[in-house]
């Protein structure tokens, strides 16, 4: 805590906290649980329309018609990822399902964001991937949900470092959810696997700067035990009031917030919680972060049938206090107070302001002119931001729950549904984008998840955020901040996609420094129909919709050559909004549409030939005259799609979008032996055959031997 905060907290009590009580506080109000510094700025984004149902509760929740909903979150596991790979995004897996389950529904579906140093160099970053990915295979996979797909970037910001987001989607009726509720006299119960030391002080550990190597802040993950945990909670929801997940801050956080959000006070006693170490003292009892673990309130009915669920799937439970109407949280061990705190005053920690200032850019007007461009695509392909990600995906069951009809790989995944109707997921991040300008950068990130979504031939529906930054300590990097909530709550007033959830991480540095600006934006799109356009093919006409400017700053060319400099994409609201409706439109009449974005056109158009085993002719000139071609083919402009479309959809393809007044571009066709790019009298070939290696075998490569 601050000596602000010290001072608040003592003026308020009128005297010193004890030891159990500054613990809770500590807890509390640590960034990662109280959003100290950022919750009076992320209330400008835009949560609010008509499928949007406001419950208090852990996960996100939407109507999708018929008396059903769809729940999301999503979370990270930085700090712990960076010193236990495994165990950090294994309990990162777990933590999210258990906000999922917190609503009442199942859940259906998990997605990861990751992040590490460059692995092309760095063997501790291959280590940190290798690990990472083990760790959510193993939880995701014992549990039986489908990893159905994220994002993975690198970058040497994050050297030393990890940032593991995990989302999660849920499905159930609207009618089973969980309304959250309490009474005097209910009882607090405590359902799943035993308290212990681990994640002792984990959120503390999580709102700094990682300088320490205290694995005892890390969990352990038990999926078997989640598992039983979500089969009692989904078979006794009925009977029960309130349910919360036992998560960051541990016991201290999920009593406070959960007595303020009811305006009831609650009673518990530390030694009637089941533990891992009968040793442990009320301190290490309160805000252990043990994982599995779910904290519920129920009524004496409630009591008999969780008890009873209980023991059939033999999990442990604890009636661990009960409810009164005092508005206090009062905590027991072995009948002695050991904290009397007001639940308010815990629960709502002092909002602190920090200084902005713009940070510096490294924008400049050059872009260095390439000679050969052939050798550079070749390299890109090589790079892990560009090259074939199904080494990790492979690890991943992604059809286990028979719902997954678009499986991991290109733009967003599909889930079906069972009001016959499907939900495409993406999730997007661009931190070298968002460097340069973290405005424009954290809107093309949200439009590059929508963007995902409508190639599936799916509406935009509800946005999720995860805001990873540094130490907000910093003027440049708190700015940088403020200017990601202005750009998405923008895009989000305009578009009219709002935000049902999301997560604010910041201290995400080493001694090396802060991480770059990492906004990550979960989209959520449905579609009437199953939308399965056929592959590109020979003869097919292929065109570029939205226009392509000089903006390689922040691009994958820039970073394979060494360049810093050149002009970063900028978005346009209008133009982004009319360009997917365009697509979204051809989509819906199953028109093979991919978005344009890491790498632009050259890696947009490649990677078509390359997962469907076929080639290409192209001319650059198509797409402009003005700019030069290896301009052109790097630029990673925003708004773009790039469009397979038989010869007998032609007409009416060209007539959808100039109908809507869409830009679009005739560039060439499929249906060669070689990818080829022309620009005016010069053509450059790559071999398919040797790009499919390189692109395909990258990766892995580096994950296995560096």
């Amino acid at each position: 805590m601050f000596d602000v905060e010290i001072k608040y907290l003592r003026e308020s009590l009128g005297r010193e906290p004890t030891p159990t009580e500054e613990a809770i506080v500590s807890a509390e109000w640590s960034e990662h649980c109280s959003y100290k510094s950022s919750r009076m700025h992320i209330k400008k984004i835009p949560n609010k329309a008509p499928h949007v149902i406001h419950e208090d509760t852990d996960s996100g929740v939407i109507d999708v018609g018929d008396g059903y909903v769809i729940t999301a979150h999503i979370e990270s596991h930085n700090h712990p990822s960076a010193l236990d790979p495994f165990g950090g995004a294994a309990t990162g897996v777990g933590g999210i399902l258990r906000d999922i389950i917190s609503a009442g529904t199942r859940p259906i579906a998990v997605l990861d964001g990751l992040h590490f140093g460059d692995i092309s160099t760095d063997t501790h970053a291959a280590w940190l991937l290798g690990g990472a990915v083990r760790g959510i295979s193993h939880y995701g996979n014992c549990m039986g949900i489908p990893n159905i797909g994220g994002e993975i970037g690198f970058d040497e910001s994050y050297t030393g470092y990890a940032l593991v987001d995990v989302a999660a989607i849920g499905f159930g009726r609207r009618d089973r959810l969980i309304h959250s509720r309490a009474d005097p006299g209910d009882h607090v119960i405590i359902i799943g696997g035993p308290t212990g030391r681990d994640g002792v002080g984990g959120s503390q550990f999580a709102s700094a700067q990682m300088d320490t190597q205290d694995r005892s802040a890390v969990q352990i993950p038990d999926p078997f035990m989640e598992k039983m945990v979500m089969e009692v909670i989904l078979n006794v929801r009925p009977h029960l009031k309130a349910l919360k997940d036992l998560g960051g801050g541990g016991l201290a956080c999920a009593l406070s917030e959960t007595a303020d959000s009811l305006k009831v006070g609650i009673e518990a006693h530390t030694d009637h919680i089941h533990l891992r170490d009968d040793t442990m003292g009320p301190d290490e009892i309160i805000i252990s972060e043990s994982q599995e673990r779910m904290l519920a309130i129920v009524d004496d009915a409630g009591l008999a049938y969780v008890s009873q669920a209980c023991s059939k799937f033999r999990v442990p439970v604890s009636v661990i206090g009960s409810v009164n109407d005092t508005g206090m949280l009062t905590v027991y061990h072995h009948d002695d107070v050991v904290a009397s705190l007001s639940a308010n005053l815990v629960a709502n920690a002092l909002f602190i302001e920090w200084m902005e200032e713009p940070a510096t850019s490294p924008e400049s007007a050059h872009t260095p002119p390439c000679d050969n461009i052939i050798p550079v695509l070749y390299d890109m392909l090589s790079t892990p931001d560009c090259a074939d990600k199904r080494y990790i995906y492979s690890q991943y069951d992604h059809e286990v729950g028979i719902r997954t009809t678009k499986r991991p790989g290109m733009d967003a995944s599909v889930l079906r549904l069972d009001n016959g109707r499907y939900l495409a997921v993406s999730l997007s991040s661009n931190p070298r984008h968002c460097m340069y300008n973290p405005y424009h950068g954290t809107m093309g990130c949200f439009e590059e998840s929508c963007r995902n979504v409508t190639c599936a031939g799916a509406r935009p529906v509800a946005m999720l955020d995860h805001l990873q930054f540094g130490s907000p300590e910093y003027p440049d990097v708190f700015w940088s901040f403020t200017e990601s909530v202005r750009a998405l709550s923008e895009y989000a007033r305009y578009t009219g996609i709002p935000c049902i959830g999301g997560k604010v991480s910041l201290y995400n540095e080493t001694d090396r420094g802060p991480i770059k600006p990492s906004p990550a934006i979960l989209v959520l799109g449905l579609a009437d129909t199953n939308h399965r356009p056929p592959p590109p093919a020979n003869n097919d006409t292929i065109l570029v919709i939205g226009d392509t400017h000089n903006e390689c700053g922040g691009s994958i060319y820039h970073d394979v050559i060494r360049y810093e400099g050149g002009y970063s994409p900028r978005l346009g609201i209008r133009t982004s909004m009319r360009n997917m409706e365009a697509a979204r439109m051809l989509a819906g009449h199953d028109i093979f549409i991919h978005d344009c974005a890491r790498g632009g056109l050259g890696m947009a158009v490649i990677r078509m030939c390359l997962e469907h085993d076929i080639g290409c002719r192209i001319d650059l000139k198509q797409i402009s005259d003005t700019i030069p071609s290896h301009t052109t083919l790097f630029s990673e402009s925003y708004s773009r799609y790039v469009v397979s479309v038989p010869q007998d959809k032609l007409n009416h393809t060209l007539d959808t979008l100039r109908g809507t007044e869409t830009p679009y571009h005739m560039i060439g066709s499929f249906g060669s032996d070689t990818i080829a790019f022309s620009y005016n009298d010069y053509t450059y070939e790559m071999d398919r055959q040797k790009a499919y290696k390189i692109w395909s075998e990258s990766l892995e490569s580096m994950i296995l031997h560096g």
